[in-house]
């Protein structure tokens, strides 16, 4: 069975994003890109594989990328992630490209259904609403979590109280002062 994996950059305080969906405070640190890109190159955006050196790099550990509307527009291409399967979950259909597959479906149904096919890993790029519709989903959790502090923004989770237990198996720090965590559903 696939697993499902979030996999996200985060400020200390789980933001994954600022009030208005900006990106820009999350620092780009090029320890943690090389390393995580070596890992996963399919993860870098289609327009920017060839300037990190991946433009013929095989997908390693996803074939298949889940996004909510709000991260997929943030993407500002219609194709974001071409060399991968890439489905957007939005109720208004708002997707621009033959390439991707806008999804109205429950999402926790929706990923079982992918689970149950073969082939590699199953990304949750984002956003929090979605993620927290698909917790009980996630098989893993990979946080790149960097030294800044937001204070208000999208979390990583943005749903209803409801505590799931993950253990923690890797930490890995970065001379940037950023760390990449990685839990397993307990």
């Amino acid at each position: 069975m696939r697993e499902l994996t979030y996999y996200v950059g985060s400020s200390l305080d789980g933001y994954i994003a600022g009030p208005r969906g900006e990106f820009d405070g999350l620092p780009m640190e090029l320890d943690v890109a090389a390393a995580m890109n070596g890992l996963r190159p399919e993860t870098v955006p289609t327009a920017f594989r060839e300037a990190a050196g991946l433009a013929g790099a095989p997908n390693r550990e996803f074939d298949t990328v889940l996004m909510g509307a709000a991260t997929y527009r943030a993407g500002r291409t219609p194709s974001p992630y071409a060399h991968l399967r890439q489905y957007v979950f939005t109720a208004a259909g708002e997707v621009d490209s033959p390439d991707v597959t806008a999804v109205a479906a429950a999402p926790a149904a929706f990923v079982r259904g992918l689970k149950a096919e073969a082939g590699l890993g199953i990304w949750l790029c984002g956003g929090g609403r979605l993620a927290a519709s698909l917790a009980a989903e996630i098989d893993r959790i990979v946080v790149k979590r960097y030294p800044v502090l937001f204070g208000a923004g999208i979390p990583m989770f943005a749903g209803d109280y409801a505590p799931l237990g993950f253990t923690l198996v890797e930490n890995r720090a970065f001379d940037s002062g950023a760390v990449v965590q990685t839990y397993r559903k307990a």
